[in-house]
C-alpha cells in the first residue's frame, strides 16, 4: 500500500486549564459525578463480542478504596485463547483494508477524544487511577489524540518511501502487517499508553489482543468503546483484562505471535523475552519484542544551576502524579553551593503540597495506585528513616484508611549508592545527593554508573560547557535527556520517548521508529522489458 491521499497534518492537542468558571471545567465535575456514582460492570470485548466469563474484580478509586467504580470480568486461558481466533479472523479482512480507510478510524478517534468523549477519558483516569484534572487533561486526552494522529502521519510518511525506478525496472515495497497477532500489555499509569500500544500496531493493520493493566480496567474499557464509536471492526482490538499467567501463557506459546507491545516492570519483560526465546522454533516468524519498562530517573544540578527552575523540576518532575510516571525524578545530585540555596525552600514547598481526592481541583496530589505500591513504597520510607545513611527531610507520613496516600517526601542520602539512590521505588520519593563542587565530572561518572536503567535524566547548568560535559558523559544514560527542565512530560511528535539499558528497546513512542516495528515490508520487482535470452555481450567474439 502506498499513501496517495493527503493526511491532514498533526498538531499536538491544545491543554485545557479548566479555570474556573469555564465550560472544560463543569463538563468534567459533571461527569465526575456521573462516573463515581454509577457502578459500571465491565465485559471483555472479543471479536466485537462481550463476553461474561463470571469471574469479577472490583475496580476501586485508589483515592477512596471503599468506592467500588465497576465490576470488570476476568479473562483467563479460554477467553484469550477465543481472543487469538478473534484477531487472526479480523486480520483477513483489517490486513487488506485500504490505508485510508484504516486511518479515518484513528482520525475520527481522535476527533470524538477532543471532542464528545474528552470528559469521559478524563473522568475515568480520574477516579480509577487517582490523577489529577491537569494530569488526566495531558495524559487521557491530549497525549491519546496525539499518538492518534500522529501515528497516522508517521504511517503515512512510511507508506510513501518508496525505492528507485530505474530504466524498464518498476521498483516499489509493499509494507505489510505483521503475520499473526501483536500482544498489547499496557500500565496503569497512563491512558495514552493503554491506548497507543493496541493501535499503533493496528494503524499498519495488524490485529491485537490487548491485556490492560487490572488497575485502569475502567479507562481501558472507555477506550475500547471510543474505538468502537470510531468504526473499529470486530476483532481489530480484542480487550481481556484479567489473570495475568494464564493470558501470558496463551498469548506467548502460541505459533502466531507476531510481536509484543509493552510498557511495565523490567522483571516482566525479561521474562517475556526469555519464554519467546524458548518457544523461538515454533513461531510462524520471529516476534517483535519492543518494550519500555523501569526507570531511575535523576536530576544532576552543576554549581551553575539556576535555584528556583531547579527547585520546581524537582517538585514537578518527582511528585505530580505520586511519581507513578516512568520517568519521574527520583534521584538528584546537587552541588553543595547550590544545595544551601536550593534546601529550604524545597522543603517548605513540599510541605505545603496538597494531596487528596481528585475530584478537589485544590489538590496538587492524588493517591498510589494500589495496597501493593503503598506498602512497597512505605518500606523504602520506613527504612530510610532508620538508616544511618540518609535522613528523611520532609514527608515520610502514609495512611492506607480510606486512600492509599503517601505524603511527597525528601531524602537526603549521604551515600551515593543508597537503597534509594539506586532501586526504583515507583512512588512519591525523592532522594538527594549532594556533592562537593568541584566533583562534577565524578559525579557525572556516579550518575551514569549508578542505576542499571537508562529512562529520562535532565542536567540544570548555566554554563554551557558543563551541559556539554553532561550530555558527553552521560549520553548512554537517558533515552530522553533534559537541559534545564524536569525529565517528565515528553509530547508525542516532540520528544520521541523511551530508554535503553534495563529501560526497554528504545523503540521511542511518539515517532516514526515505534510504527516501522508493525510493517514487514516486501520489496516487488517488476521488469517492463525482461531479457529474452541467458547471453551476456561479453560471450560474444570480437
Amino acid at each position: 500500500m502506498s499513501g496517495d491521499i493527503q493526511i491532514p497534518h498533526p498538531h499536538n492537542e491544545p491543554v485545557s486549564s479548566f479555570e474556573p468558571g469555564s465550560g472544560p471545567r463543569s463538563e468534567l465535575k459533571s461527569e465526575l459525578d456521573e462516573q463515581s456514582s454509577t457502578e459500571l460492570e465491565i465485559p471483555l470485548i472479543v471479536g466485537g463480542q462481550e463476553l461474561k466469563p463470571g469471574d469479577l474484580r472490583d475496580a476501586v478509586m485508589p483515592h477512596d478504596h471503599g468506592r467500588i467504580l465497576a465490576k470488570w470480568h476476568a479473562a483467563g486461558r479460554a477467553e484469550t485463547e477465543a481472543a487469538i481466533d478473534a484477531a487472526r479472523e479480523a486480520h483477513r479482512e483489517w490486513s487488506q483494508w485500504s490505508w485510508e480507510d484504516r486511518a479515518g478510524v484513528f482520525l475520527k478517534a481522535a476527533h470524538l477524544l477532543s471532542t464528545t468523549w474528552r470528559s469521559t477519558l478524563n473522568a475515568s483516569t480520574m477516579l480509577c487511577q487517582s490523577k489529577t484534572a491537569h494530569q488526566a487533561e495531558i495524559d487521557a486526552a491530549c497525549e491519546l489524540i496525539d499518538f492518534f494522529r500522529f501515528n497516522v502521519h508517521f504511517a503515512d510518511r512510511i507508506y510513501r518511501d518508496q525505492p528507485l525506478s530505474v530504466g524498464e525496472v518498476r521498483n516499489r515495497v509493499e509494507y505489510r502487517p505483521l503475520e499473526g497477532f501483536v500482544f498489547a500489555v499496557t500500565p496503569f499509569n497512563f491512558t495514552a499508553i493503554a491506548g497507543n500500544l493496541p493501535t499503533a500496531p493496528a494503524i499498519l493493520g495488524n490485529t491485537v489482543v490487548w491485556k490492560p493493566a487490572r488497575t485502569a480496567v475502567c479507562s481501558g474499557y472507555y477506550i475500547m468503546k471510543l474505538l468502537q464509536a470510531a468504526g473499529l471492526p470486530p476483532g481489530v482490538i480484542n480487550f481481556v483484562p484479567g489473570k495475568s499467567p494464564e493470558i501470558a501463557e496463551a498469548a506467548l506459546n502460541h505459533k502466531d505471535l507476531a510481536g509484543i507491545h509493552f510498557t511495565g516492570s523490567t522483571p516482566v519483560f525479561q521474562g517475556m523475552w526469555r519464554t519467546v526465546g524458548t518457544n523461538i522454533e515454533r513461531y510462524t516468524s520471529y516476534p517483535r519484542l519492543v518494550g519500555e519498562t523501569g526507570g531511575k530517573d535523576f536530576i544532576v544540578a552543576h554549581a551553575s544551576a539556576d535555584v528556583d527552575s531547579l527547585r520546581t523540576a524537582i517538585i514537578r518532575g518527582g511528585f505530580e502524579y505520586q511519581g507513578q510516571k516512568c520517568s519521574a525524578v527520583s534521584r538528584v545530585y546537587v552541588a553543595e553551593s547550590v544545595w544551601t540555596k536550593l534546601r529550604d525552600d524545597l522543603l517548605h514547598e513540599v510541605s505545603e503540597i496538597q494531596m487528596g481526592d481528585v475530584a478537589d481541583f485544590r489538590n496538587f496530589m492524588g493517591a498510589v495506585i494500589d495496597k501493593r505500591a503503598f506498602d512497597k513504597i512505605s518500606g523504602y520510607i520506613e527504612q530510610a528513616k532508620i538508616s544511618p545513611e540518609a535522613d528523611v527531610l520532609v514527608g515520610g507520613e502514609t495512611n492506607d484508611e480510606q486512600g492509599f496516600f503517601i505524603r511527597p517526601t525528601v531524602i537526603e542520602s549521604h551515600n551515593p549508592r543508597s537503597v534509594t539512590m539506586c532501586e526504583e521505588i515507583f512512588g512519591p520519593v525523592v532522594t538527594v545527593y549532594v556533592y562537593p563542587d568541584d566533583q562534577w565530572s565524578q559525579t557525572l561518572e556516579l550518575v551514569d554508573g549508578t542505576s542499571p536503567y537508562a529512562l529520562t535524566g535532565a542536567v540544570f547548568a548555566e554554563d554551557r560547557s558543563a551541559v556539554r560535559d553532561a550530555l558527553k558523559s552521560l549520553r548512554y544514560s537517558a533515552g530522553n535527556f533534559y537541559v534545564n527542565d524536569k525529565p517528565t512530560g515528553a509530547v508525542v511528535g516532540q520528544q520521541p520517548f523511551g530508554g535503553s539499558r534495563a529501560s526497554g528497546t528504545n523503540d521511542k513512542a511518539g515517532s516514526m521508529m515505534n510504527l516501522l516495528r508493525w510493517t514487514s515490508a516486501r520489496t516487488i520487482k517488476e521488469n517492463l522489458g525482461p531479457p529474452a535470452s541467458y547471453r551476456y555481450p561479453f560471450m560474444d567474439e570480437a
